[in-house]
């Protein structure tokens, strides 16, 4: 199986952890937790989280997610025809391999750990 990645915040991240069980609003929205392969991560970051505080990265076992992990296609405006994958409900936080702070570079940049 795959490494998927998820940005966060560190007191969302703090909620899974005293439940057990990542949630988030796009569960109920959309039906899925998007997540990232490595190489879209920074277009992710760049897009969507630029300049906000407390963001960490979740690194995902694929293989350890107990519910469906699906590779669909990109929206119209994502620069890439990689496929990014979605979690089909609740991130059991034992299927996260590591929690790295984000940091951000003076202009806003989402600095990452690569």
């Amino acid at each position: 199986m795959a490494t998927i990645f998820h940005i966060t915040t560190a007191p969302h991240w703090e909620q899974a952890l005293q439940s057990g069980i990542y949630r988030v609003e796009s569960l109920i929205t959309e039906g899925f937790i998007h997540c990232s392969t490595r190489q879209q991560v920074g277009w992710v970051a760049e897009r969507f989280y630029r300049a906000q505080a407390d963001l960490i990265l979740l690194t995902i076992d694929e293989g350890k997610v107990q519910v469906p992990v699906r590779y669909e296609p990109p929206s119209e405006d994502a620069t890439s025809c990689e496929r990014f994958p979605h979690i089909y409900g609740p991130l059991n936080v034992d299927a996260v391999t590591a929690v790295t702070p984000l940091p951000l570079a003076a202009d806003g940049a989402v600095q990452l750990p690569w």
